[in-house]
Protein backbone atom coordinates (compact mmCIF):
# COMPACT_ATOMS: atom_id res chain seq x y z
CA UNK A 1 0.00 0.00 0.00
CA UNK A 2 2.62 2.12 0.92
CA UNK A 3 4.37 2.00 -2.33
CA UNK A 4 1.35 2.25 -4.96
CA UNK A 5 0.91 5.67 -2.12
CA UNK A 6 4.69 7.05 -3.72
CA UNK A 7 3.95 6.35 -7.29
CA UNK A 8 0.61 7.61 -6.55
CA UNK A 9 2.34 11.15 -5.40
CA UNK A 10 4.94 10.73 -7.72
CA UNK A 11 2.49 10.76 -10.69
CA UNK A 12 0.44 13.79 -9.34
CA UNK A 13 3.46 15.64 -8.68
CA UNK A 14 5.10 15.27 -12.22
CA UNK A 15 1.48 16.42 -14.00
CA UNK A 16 1.62 18.91 -11.54
CA UNK A 17 5.18 20.05 -12.52
CA UNK A 18 4.54 19.62 -16.51
CA UNK A 19 1.55 21.73 -16.39
CA UNK A 20 3.45 24.56 -14.70
CA UNK A 21 6.09 24.25 -16.71
CA UNK A 22 3.77 25.52 -19.78
CA UNK A 23 2.42 28.22 -17.35
CA UNK A 24 5.96 29.33 -16.08
CA UNK A 25 7.61 29.35 -19.56
CA UNK A 26 4.72 31.51 -21.16
CA UNK A 27 5.39 33.51 -18.60
CA UNK A 28 8.86 34.02 -18.56
CA UNK A 29 9.06 34.56 -22.67
CA UNK A 30 6.37 37.83 -22.04
CA UNK A 31 3.40 35.75 -23.83
CA UNK A 32 1.77 37.04 -20.48
CA UNK A 33 1.40 40.30 -21.22
CA UNK A 34 2.40 40.56 -24.33
CA UNK A 35 -0.58 38.10 -25.79
CA UNK A 36 -2.81 36.61 -23.20
CA UNK A 37 -3.78 37.64 -19.88
CA UNK A 38 -3.45 34.64 -18.46
CA UNK A 39 -1.00 31.63 -19.31
CA UNK A 40 -2.49 27.89 -19.97
CA UNK A 41 -1.70 25.32 -17.38
CA UNK A 42 -1.35 22.39 -20.08
CA UNK A 43 0.81 21.93 -22.64
CA UNK A 44 -0.53 21.40 -26.77
CA UNK A 45 1.83 18.38 -28.47
CA UNK A 46 3.43 20.16 -31.00
CA UNK A 47 5.00 17.48 -33.87
CA UNK A 48 6.00 18.84 -37.63
CA UNK A 49 6.42 16.64 -40.01
CA UNK A 50 10.13 17.06 -40.09
CA UNK A 51 10.42 14.83 -36.97
CA UNK A 52 10.79 18.27 -34.46
CA UNK A 53 8.72 18.90 -31.69
CA UNK A 54 7.45 22.64 -30.24
CA UNK A 55 9.02 22.24 -26.14
CA UNK A 56 7.93 25.69 -24.56
CA UNK A 57 10.58 28.34 -26.05
CA UNK A 58 13.01 25.47 -28.21
CA UNK A 59 14.55 27.12 -31.37
CA UNK A 60 13.34 25.70 -34.54
CA UNK A 61 13.86 26.87 -38.36
CA UNK A 62 11.30 27.84 -40.77
CA UNK A 63 12.71 25.25 -42.94
CA UNK A 64 11.98 22.81 -39.86
CA UNK A 65 8.27 24.16 -39.82
CA UNK A 66 7.50 25.02 -43.04
CA UNK A 67 4.43 22.10 -42.99
CA UNK A 68 1.19 21.92 -41.07
CA UNK A 69 2.18 19.59 -37.86
CA UNK A 70 0.08 17.38 -35.60
CA UNK A 71 -1.12 18.63 -32.27
CA UNK A 72 -2.54 16.96 -29.48
CA UNK A 73 -3.53 17.83 -26.02
CA UNK A 74 -6.04 16.30 -23.08
CA UNK A 75 -9.71 17.04 -24.94
CA UNK A 76 -13.13 16.46 -23.84
CA UNK A 77 -14.82 14.55 -26.85
CA UNK A 78 -17.82 16.09 -26.23
CA UNK A 79 -16.25 19.39 -26.31
CA UNK A 80 -15.77 21.71 -29.04
CA UNK A 81 -12.06 23.77 -29.44
CA UNK A 82 -10.29 26.23 -31.50
CA UNK A 83 -6.57 26.32 -32.06
CA UNK A 84 -4.70 29.52 -32.39
CA UNK A 85 -1.11 30.11 -33.99
CA UNK A 86 0.10 33.16 -33.91
CA UNK A 87 3.51 35.64 -34.00
CA UNK A 88 3.47 38.72 -31.81
CA UNK A 89 7.07 40.09 -32.72
CA UNK A 90 6.20 41.22 -36.10
CA UNK A 91 6.77 44.20 -37.35
CA UNK A 92 4.81 47.69 -35.94
CA UNK A 93 3.06 47.57 -39.60
CA UNK A 94 1.88 44.33 -38.91
CA UNK A 95 1.39 44.05 -35.36
CA UNK A 96 0.62 40.21 -34.58
CA UNK A 97 0.46 37.74 -37.50
CA UNK A 98 -2.25 35.17 -37.43
CA UNK A 99 -0.21 31.57 -39.25
CA UNK A 100 -3.40 29.40 -38.46
CA UNK A 101 -6.85 29.42 -36.44
CA UNK A 102 -9.10 26.59 -36.75
CA UNK A 103 -12.10 26.52 -35.31
CA UNK A 104 -15.14 23.78 -34.09
CA UNK A 105 -12.78 21.19 -33.42
CA UNK A 106 -14.37 18.04 -31.90
CA UNK A 107 -12.37 16.91 -28.98
CA UNK A 108 -8.60 17.07 -30.11
CA UNK A 109 -9.34 16.02 -34.22
CA UNK A 110 -7.70 19.69 -35.72
CA UNK A 111 -8.32 17.31 -38.95
CA UNK A 112 -12.35 17.75 -38.30
CA UNK A 113 -12.47 21.28 -37.52
CA UNK A 114 -13.40 24.65 -39.49
CA UNK A 115 -10.48 26.36 -41.03
CA UNK A 116 -10.57 29.86 -40.51
CA UNK A 117 -6.88 30.54 -41.55
CA UNK A 118 -4.84 28.00 -43.54
CA UNK A 119 -0.99 27.10 -42.00
CA UNK A 120 1.40 28.79 -42.73
CA UNK A 121 4.85 28.26 -41.29
CA UNK A 122 7.36 31.18 -39.74
CA UNK A 123 8.93 33.44 -42.00
CA UNK A 124 10.58 36.55 -40.24
CA UNK A 125 12.29 38.81 -41.99
CA UNK A 126 16.24 38.71 -42.38
CA UNK A 127 17.89 41.05 -39.57
CA UNK A 128 14.18 41.23 -37.12
CA UNK A 129 15.81 38.64 -34.93
CA UNK A 130 14.06 35.64 -33.15
CA UNK A 131 10.24 35.48 -33.25
CA UNK A 132 7.78 33.87 -30.69
CA UNK A 133 5.16 31.76 -32.20
CA UNK A 134 2.85 30.72 -29.84
CA UNK A 135 0.20 27.81 -30.04
CA UNK A 136 -2.58 28.56 -28.07
CA UNK A 137 -5.90 26.10 -27.20
CA UNK A 138 -9.11 27.12 -26.08
CA UNK A 139 -12.47 25.15 -25.03
CA UNK A 140 -14.84 26.35 -27.08
CA UNK A 141 -18.64 27.81 -24.69
CA UNK A 142 -20.55 26.93 -28.08
CA UNK A 143 -20.15 26.47 -31.63
CA UNK A 144 -18.37 29.18 -33.65
CA UNK A 145 -20.65 30.74 -36.81
CA UNK A 146 -18.24 32.20 -39.39
CA UNK A 147 -17.96 32.63 -43.17
CA UNK A 148 -14.13 33.55 -42.91
CA UNK A 149 -11.59 31.57 -44.92
CA UNK A 150 -8.12 32.84 -45.20
CA UNK A 151 -5.80 30.79 -47.66
CA UNK A 152 -2.41 29.77 -47.37
CA UNK A 153 -1.87 32.28 -50.67
CA UNK A 154 -3.55 35.20 -48.45
CA UNK A 155 -1.17 37.48 -46.43
CA UNK A 156 -4.49 40.11 -45.77
CA UNK A 157 -6.84 39.27 -42.80
CA UNK A 158 -3.45 37.45 -41.43
CA UNK A 159 -1.62 40.76 -40.33
CA UNK A 160 -2.44 43.64 -37.78
CA UNK A 161 -4.18 40.68 -35.67
CA UNK A 162 -4.49 40.48 -31.79
CA UNK A 163 -4.86 37.05 -29.98
CA UNK A 164 -7.03 39.31 -27.56
CA UNK A 165 -9.36 40.77 -29.90
CA UNK A 166 -10.14 37.10 -31.30
CA UNK A 167 -10.62 35.68 -27.57
CA UNK A 168 -12.92 38.47 -27.00
CA UNK A 169 -14.95 37.92 -30.26
CA UNK A 170 -14.87 34.01 -29.73
CA UNK A 171 -15.66 34.56 -25.88
CA UNK A 172 -13.00 32.32 -25.81
CA UNK A 173 -11.60 32.82 -22.20
CA UNK A 174 -8.72 31.67 -21.00
CA UNK A 175 -6.62 28.86 -23.03
CA UNK A 176 -6.16 25.44 -21.25
CA UNK A 177 -3.60 24.38 -23.41
CA UNK A 178 -0.15 26.11 -25.31
CA UNK A 179 2.86 25.98 -26.12
CA UNK A 180 5.34 27.95 -28.00
CA UNK A 181 8.64 28.17 -29.97
CA UNK A 182 11.32 31.02 -31.15
CA UNK A 183 12.76 30.81 -34.90
CA UNK A 184 14.77 33.56 -36.80
CA UNK A 185 14.94 33.80 -40.67
CA UNK A 186 16.42 31.14 -42.94
CA UNK A 187 16.62 30.83 -46.48
CA UNK A 188 13.32 29.27 -46.45
CA UNK A 189 11.91 32.48 -45.43
CA UNK A 190 11.66 34.11 -49.23
CA UNK A 191 9.55 30.73 -50.41
CA UNK A 192 7.01 31.46 -48.10
CA UNK A 193 6.92 35.39 -48.72
CA UNK A 194 6.69 34.51 -52.57
CA UNK A 195 3.61 32.57 -51.99
CA UNK A 196 1.69 34.74 -51.59
CA UNK A 197 -0.97 36.18 -53.84
CA UNK A 198 -1.93 39.26 -51.88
Amino acid sequence: MIVFSQFLLLFVLSVWLQSSVANIKMQEAGIVPDVIDIAPNKTVQVTYPSGVVVDQGNELTPTQVKDQPSLHWEADENALYTVLMTDPDASAEFSEVRHWLVVNIPGNKVSEGQSVVDYVGSGPPLGSGKHRYIFLVFKQPSSIKTDVYISKTTRTGRTKTKARDLIKEYNLGVPVAGNFYRAEYDDYVPTIHAGFKN
